[in-house]
């Protein structure tokens, strides 16, 4: 495989994410955009870390640390995703709206 294929599949992840991002409305079905965006960035960072510099360490330590944050991100959406429905029965953004400020 080649470094065009792997970035082919990355841009296809991160629009596929930024589709389900902006066209949903639950708020669960917009966190997996955006799970499908920091994949795509993943795919990418691990492709330009594996053709262009096999031997360097820092393409990992990029890549961990996308991992990582898409974990934590995702443990942080789900938990205020699930106090806001505990709270207030409301699971789309268009009903989340009245918390703003």
């Amino acid at each position: 495989m080649t470094l065009h294929l792997f970035l082919l599949l990355a841009a296809g992840l991160f629009a596929i994410g930024v589709y389900g991002a902006l066209s949903q409305q639950s708020i669960v079905m917009i966190m997996m955009g955006i799970e499908l965006m920091i994949g795509g960035v993943i795919v990418a960072a691990a492709a330009f870390w594996s053709f262009l510099a096999p031997a360097a360490a820092s393409g990992q330590v990029i890549v961990v640390a996308a991992v990582v944050a898409m974990a934590v991100e995702m443990a942080m959406g789900f938990a205020v995703t699930t106090a806001i429905f505990r709270a207030r029965r409301v699971d789309t953004t268009d009903l989340a709206e009245d918390l703003k400020g």
